[in-house]
């Protein structure tokens, strides 16, 4: 799976995209920001517990309880507002 981070999340941790496979047990958007969160420090900070941020899978918008098998790609991205 293709995980990508957008504006100030990718300088956090330190890459635009990464091809991972997580664990069995990673079932949810919250799982992999769970397991995420323990690949690096940058990792760590950028999808820290409490930090305002937004997933998508497959290029939907989606809650953190949303399924991610057999996505294809999950990102990440901070609050935007529309102008």
């Amino acid at each position: 799976m293709k995980v990508r981070y957008f504006a100030w999340m990718k300088r956090r941790v330190g890459l635009d995209e990464e091809d991972v496979t997580p664990p069995a047990t990673v079932a949810t958007v919250a799982d992999l920001v769970a397991w995420l969160r323990t690949r690096s420090p940058g990792h760590a900070e950028a999808l820290a517990e409490g930090a305002a941020f937004g997933a998508a899978v497959d290029q939907r918008t989606a809650p953190f309880d949303a399924p991610i098998a057999g996505a294809r790609e999950v990102a990440f991205f901070p609050p935007f507002t529309g102008g």
